[in-house]
């Protein structure tokens, strides 16, 4: 197994681009896809059960060969592209289940989710085939595979003095490390990683990222409000702006993107979600994203996608910093592909559970388009720039409630139709349900659960529908996004101001509008006029419900009114959701 970025082997790996095999083309439009999002030991195993019915025990025992397994089960579903949780190799001495956000080699596969994780640890080069085992598996099916990759920060790897996984942040100094051996524990000796031979099993790794100074050393996060400082929690943070003094290198940085490069040439992997975005310098984020989008296309990837981790509900402008060329800034650099989109999950859960007015999110929408004007972007193309969601890893709860399966079903429906790169949690469409005190409740077994992977849920109809849907009609992948006044005595239009009330909005591509109307009340059936584009549907023009998020739709039918505005008359029933066409 290689330790160093420039051992040859990986430097044959880099040079051929892989292992002498083309690699597998990127889709021409991420917006043709639609993502699923799962965390690796949480997923499947094709044999043993979980390794506990209580989700916040430690690992479960999710495989690589699980996954394989599912892969049929996923493309039927509709799944264009798989977003793994991380794969590279936490500290063995990890027992709590971290997600795998604390690497500890950027270089090797996680032995743990191999089928004999005692052998793979023992030898590498078996994690290594069965991960490219899957890629390549995927691939056969037509599905694309996203990495989920961490620039921040690293693993337990270091106690600090008082013998602290976790201390609170210094502003004054540095503190003291000791570095842990390959069974965990913290060696009071081994302060100065440049000054003891680092075990195989320990440290960090590759060796280029053995320095003590390439650690921020101070703690966790300050008080300051500077989120690019300190450690999370047990997770330690990297210096990613280190400087050579008198230079303009930043060893840090380059030691991860070579790191990641090679992970593209390795395992032919069509894309990297990076975790924690937010925390690293916005010009480390754009030199990353460009230094890995030009490696792609040196190899024949001519569209590999990057996005990140950006948590802010509410500042649009801090997302453009980190997202595609910003026209008001000075550098000449392209930002990563596309953000997460917290603002609009936020506006829709909220929206769609009742507790807020459809008005705040075309609100929203028109706040971003203008912060957008900034961004090299169309009305149309803005939808590249951000993967969408309702729920992930990182909440106390899934957004599904078992008592009120409609509004999943609306909630599902909106996500599927409105701009945005759709992602899919995993076990949405077998509706789990977890929710606790903490995001490990939202992180359960998914074949542990009875009939875990049944084609028949409803919720997995539901949505093998919607991307049957998104399939036929452009318009719902690369269209123009317009909210819609609405009306219920055809008389007084506007954003719908209340809870409870009616979400409309259009997708227009060329020719074609397809309205979308979704009623969040959950008590009675409304009838509603909505405005469309009186240029593009000449008046007396029928108009069909062309999918409903209930069995049947309240009405099977409505047309354009010859009034003075365009309108669509829309039935629907509580907690329905109606695309038209």
């Amino acid at each position: 197994m290689a330790s160093s970025l420039y051992d040859p082997t990986v430097n044959a790996v880099l040079n051929a681009g892989g292992d002498g095999r083309p690699p597998f083309p990127s889709p021409a439009d991420w917006r043709d896809q639609w993502i699923y999002f799962l965390l690796v030991d949480r997923f499947a195993h094709p044999v043993a059960p979980p390794r506990s019915a209580d989700p916040t025990n430690g690992y479960q025992g999710g495989s690589f060969a699980g996954i394989k397994e599912q892969l049929a089960y996923l493309r039927e579903l509709g799944a264009g592209a798989l977003w793994l949780s991380p794969v590279l190799m936490n500290p063995p001495w990890f027992q709590d289940y971290w997600g795998g956000y604390g690497v500890m080699d950027f270089m090797r596969i996680e032995p743990r989710f191999c089928a004999d994780p005692t052998r793979a640890a023992a030898d590498p080069t078996i994690a290594d085939r069965e991960f490219r085992d899957l890629v390549d598996a995927a691939h056969a099916h037509g599905v694309y595979v996203i990495l989920d990759i961490v620039l921040n920060h690293t693993g337990d790897l270091f106690d600090y003095e008082g013998a602290r996984a976790a201390a609170p942040w210094n502003a004054a100094r540095e503190y003291t490390t000791f570095w842990r051996d390959p069974a965990g524990r913290a060696r009071s000796e081994w302060t100065d990683i440049q000054a003891f031979e680092v075990p195989r099993q320990a440290g960090i790794w590759p060796a280029e990222l053995q320095r003590n100074d390439f650690f921020r050393r101070r703690g966790t996060h300050d008080a300051s409000g500077d989120t690019t400082r300190g450690d999370f929690d047990r997770l330690k943070e990297l210096v990613t702006e280190y400087q050579v003094p008198g230079t303009t290198l930043h060893p840090v940085r380059n030691h991860l993107i070579r790191a990641c490069q090679y992970l593209i040439a390795k395992f032919d992997v069509d894309g990297f979600r990076i975790d924690t975005l937010q925390y690293v310098e916005p010009d480390f984020a754009r030199v990353f994203a460009n230094a890995v989008r030009e490696y792609a296309l040196s190899i024949g990837k001519k569209n590999f996608l990057t996005f990140g981790e950006v948590w802010q509900d509410h500042d649009e402008d801090k997302i453009a910093e980190f997202v595609g060329r910003n026209t008001l800034k000075g550098h000449e650099l392209i930002g990563v592909d596309a953000a997460i989109d917290f603002p609009v999950r936020k506006r829709l859960v909220e929206i769609c559970k009742g507790f807020a007015p459809p008005s705040d999110l075309s609100r929203h929408f028109d706040h971003r388009r203008e912060v957008l004007k900034k961004i090299v972007s169309t009305h149309g193309d803005a939808g590249r720039h951000y993967v969408t969601f309702l729920d992930n890893h990182d909440l106390d709860e899934r957004f599904h409630h078992p008592d009120f399966p409609d509004q999943t079903r609306l909630a599902l429906t909106c996500l599927m139709t409105l701009q945005g790169i759709p992602c899919i949690y995993y076990g949405t469409e077998q509706g789990l349900a977890g929710r606790g005190d903490r995001r490990e409740y939202a992180r359960e077994a998914l074949w542990g659960v009875p009939g875990a992977f049944s084609t028949g849920h409803s919720l997995y109809r539901l949505i093998r529908r919607l991307s049957r849907l998104r399939k036929r009609h452009p318009a719902l992948r690369y269209g123009r996004q317009y909210f819609r006044a609405s009306s219920g005595n055809g008389i007084d239009f506007g954003d719908s101001p209340y809870p409870g009330g009616v979400l409309a909005f259009s997708r227009i591509l060329n020719d074609r509008e397809l309205l979308v109307a979704a009623n969040a009340g959950s008590s009675a059936p409304v009838q509603v006029q909505v405005v469309v584009d009186a240029n593009l549907n000449p008046p007396g023009r029928p108009w069909e419900v062309l999918f409903s998020s209930r069995p049947e739709p309240a009405a099977p039918s409505t047309t354009i009114s010859r009034g003075s505005l365009r309108t669509v008359t829309v039935t629907l029933a509580p907690l329905e959701a109606q695309v038209l066409g």
